[in-house]
C-alpha cells in the first residue's frame, strides 16, 4: 500500500506545481493579500512537492525520476533567464520551481548563501534584493528578474573584508558558521540605513534569524563595533 502510494505522489506534486507555477496572480504578483498568502505558504506547497518525488523516486524505484513523464506532468521546462549578482550579469537556464537559493548555490556556485529550513523559518539564506534583505529560500529565481542581488560573497572588496564581516572575526561572533553568512547580510544592511545603531536596532535586525550556537552576544557586539569603523 505504501509503496503504490509513493507511486502517485509525483504526478500529483508535478500538477500541483504546474498550477501554482502557471497562475497569472502567482506570476506577476497580484494583490497584496495573494502575494502574502504564498509568500508565507506558497513555497513551502513547492518545497513538499519537490521533497514529495525526491521521496517517490526511492520508494518507487524510480517512479519519481524526472524523467519519467508523470514526475513532470504540468512542470514548465526550463527557461533562459539573467540574473545579475554580486555586479555580474549570468545568463542561465533555470527551472520555474528554483529558489533564488538553490540558483546561487547551484549554476552559480556561490556557496556562501545557505540553505538550512528551507521554508523561511531561520534566515540563513539572507541575501540582498536591490539592497533590501530577503530570504532567498523563499524568492523564486524568476522572480528577481533585473533586480540586484548581493550575496555574502559580494561584500567584500577583493581581499578587503566588509567591516561587518571583520568585525565578526574580530568578536568571534561565529562557531559553526552556518548561519553567519545571513547574519552578516542582515547586519550589514543595519548600518546601510543606520549608521548608528544601538543595541535595540541590532537585536530588532537580527531577531528572524536562528543562530543553534547561541552568539548572539557576539553578535550584537560585533555590529556596535563595525558601526564605530
Amino acid at each position: 500500500m505504501g509503496k503504490s502510494t509513493s507511486r502517485g505522489v509525483p504526478a500529483f506534486a508535478g500538477r500541483l506545481r504546474g498550477v501554482v507555477l502557471s497562475t497569472p496572480e502567482f506570476r506577476t504578483g497580484g494583490s497584496c493579500e495573494w502575494s502574502r498568502c504564498f509568500a508565507t505558504q506558497g513555497s513551502g506547497f513547492l518545497t513538499m512537492s519537490n521533497v514529495a518525488i525526491d521521496r517517490a523516486d526511492i520508494a518507487g524505484k524510480g517512479t519519481g525520476s524526472l524523467d519519467d513523464p508523470s514526475a513532470t506532468e504540468g512542470v514548465a521546462a526550463s527557461v533562459q533567464a539573467s540574473l545579475s549578482v554580486n555586479g555580474v550579469t549570468h545568463s542561465l537556464r533555470l527551472e520555474p520551481r528554483m529558489t533564488l537559493a538553490e540558483a546561487l548555490r547551484g549554476p552559480l556556485n556561490l556557496t556562501g548563501t545557505k540553505i538550512a529550513c528551507n521554508r523561511g523559518a531561520c534566515s540563513a539564506c539572507t541575501v540582498w534584493l536591490d539592497g533590501l534583505p530577503i530570504l532567498s529560500c523563499m524568492t523564486l529565481a524568476l522572480d528577481v528578474g533585473e533586480r540586484k542581488v548581493v550575496t555574502i560573497e559580494g561584500l567584500a572588496k577583493g581581499e578587503a573584508l566588509h567591516k561587518v564581516q571583520q568585525a565578526f572575526i574580530d568578536h568571534d561572533a561565529v562557531q559553526c558558521g552556518f548561519c553567519t553568512p545571513g547574519l552578516v547580510m542582515s547586519c550589514a544592511a543595519l548600518l546601510e540605513r543606520n549608521a548608528e545603531p544601538s543595541e535595540e536596532h541590532v537585536r530588532e535586525a537580527i531577531s528572524g534569524h536562528i543562530c543553534r550556537c547561541g552568539a548572539f552576544p557576539h553578535v550584537i557586539a560585533a555590529v556596535l563595533d563595525a558601526a564605530t569603523k
